[in-house]
């Protein structure tokens, strides 16, 4: 787990007493990276995003409102996880869950709070090959 490693490297999710505890609880470092993973908001609003179905990044550009390196930034390190699984079109990408069941965990989290989750929806002028062949 690349990711992993990067955490470590920069200290940024762990403290000394929690790397030294690492390997002594395996299967819960395993869930606590994946939850690591999915809370930063938009790494979050990516998976809403993606949904249950299959999105290029330049759909995910034009639903989120952000910059395609910033998405791929954040697609790179959901992908290095396993949260993600890319498919390349020619000079698209296209990106599906893993297990669309973390979509249920995380509404599960905002139904628990009373959040409500924003929706996403397809771009109509999109010029990937996969839109292209809609019209």
């Amino acid at each position: 787990m690349a990711y992993l490693s990067y955490l470590q490297n920069q200290m940024y999710w762990y403290n000394i007493f929690d790397i030294s505890n690492m390997k002594k609880n395996d299967s819960l470092n395993q869930i606590s990276v994946i939850l690591k993973t999915i809370s930063h908001p938009s790494r979050l609003a990516i998976l809403l995003a993606i949904g249950e179905g299959e999105v290029c990044v330049c759909h995910l550009e034009k639903m989120l409102g952000m910059s395609q390196s910033h998405i791929s930034q954040q697609l790179m390190i959901l992908r290095e996880v396993g949260i993600v699984l890319p498919r390349r079109d020619y000079r698209y990408i296209h990106y599906k869950l893993v297990y669309p069941k973390l979509l249920g965990l995380i509404g599960g989290i905002a139904g628990i709070y009373g959040i409500a989750l924003p929706e996403f929806h397809a771009p109509n002028n999109c010029d990937c090959s996969k839109c292209s062949k809609n019209k």
